[in-house]
């Protein structure tokens, strides 16, 4: 190992992959559950591997230009990590995102140097609950501002550069396991990391079975959708189809509520000391229903997305 390093982005990838084995004994289901422990990349998020793959890709299209800002829609980890790797880089960065999500997320990317540009929600929404129609709002604010700013639009929804930055990841989980993932379940956000994983994987043995994860009344690709459901869960069930996912990977869906997020969370933090959001306490109770159903004594690969910091605005561990 090197003695140091000479940029921040250096430190971005090559994290841990935890055998859950407190919890199995804790919760009693049968096999193992491998967590992918991507929030100890530098800002606390698995956004960091995009941050640095998509930027470094758009250097060498010559899509993005020395001196030219560069401008995102996010809910928040996404923002955090660009706005890390355009200070490293030495680019501006205009984030644009919507007023439901944590205060903590806005005040990490005003400390890493980038401008935020906050949407009001939809009529009607919650606070804390971000919505399809809360999305689209933000997106009608930042396509407005790349076309006024002249910015590299880092567009994490639409740009295919997202999956192919996090199946470096997924090649660490496959030899971190020494081969032994049978299956993985990831959350829907942009579907990143749900099609990095998923073809990575499936590519190394195509038997791999890979299930989407969905907020409960929110869950488009398994096709539950309740009218006017929504969801504190930040970071994705947006209710519709994502641009950059094939649903030809998806081996099945599983749909989870708030309160069993919320509560997988807290016991990921009491019983393995992990301290993490929303998406993860999903990818988690995902994985332990299918391993007390049809993937009973299989070997399962999940993220664990961000930090539980991130979150101490909200109620998810006011306990």
């Amino acid at each position: 190992m090197e003695k140091f390093i000479t940029s921040i982005t250096q430190a971005i990838g090559n994290t841990p992959l935890l055998r859950l084995d407190r919890l199995r004994e804790h919760l009693g289901y049968e096999g193992h559950i491998y967590a992918k422990l991507e929030h100890m990349n530098p800002t606390s998020s698995k956004k960091d591997r995009i941050a640095l793959g998509m930027i470094e890709i758009a250097e060498q299209k010559g899509l993005l230009k020395p001196g030219q800002p560069v401008l995102e829609m996010t809910s928040g980890n996404t923002g955090t990590a660009v706005a890390m790797v355009c200070s490293a880089k030495g680019y501006s960065f205009i984030c644009v995102m919507s007023k439901g999500n944590s205060v903590e997320r806005v005040r990490m990317i005003k400390a890493l140097g980038g401008k935020v540009v906050l949407v009001d929600q939809a009529p009607n929404a919650e606070r804390g609950k971000v919505s399809g129609e809360d999305m689209k709002l933000v997106e009608e604010v930042a396509e407005r501002m790349v076309a006024e700013t002249g910015a590299f639009y880092f567009n994490q929804f639409q740009n295919h550069d997202n999956a192919a930055s996090h199946q470096p990841a997924a090649l660490e989980m496959w030899v971190q396991s020494r081969g032994q993932i049978q299956a993985f379940a990831d959350f829907i956000g942009t579907g990143g990391t749900f099609m990095g994983y998923s073809r990575a994987l499936k590519g190394l043995n195509p038997a791999i079975r890979c299930y989407a994860v969905e907020p409960h009344g929110c869950a488009h690709y398994k096709g539950e959708i309740i009218p006017g459901a929504s969801h504190v869960i930040q970071g994705g069930g947006y209710a519709k189809d994502m641009e950059i996912v094939d649903k030809t990977y998806m081996d099945g869906y599983v749909t989870v509520t708030c309160e069993e997020s919320a509560e997988m969370c807290q016991v990921l933090a009491k019983v393995e000391g992990i301290f993490t959001g929303f998406s993860s306490g999903a990818n988690l109770m995902a994985a332990v229903k299918q391993l007390q159903g049809p993937e009973r004594g299989s070997h399962f690969g999940i993220v664990i997305n961000d930090c539980g910091l991130k979150y101490m605005s909200t109620d998810l561990f006011c306990l």
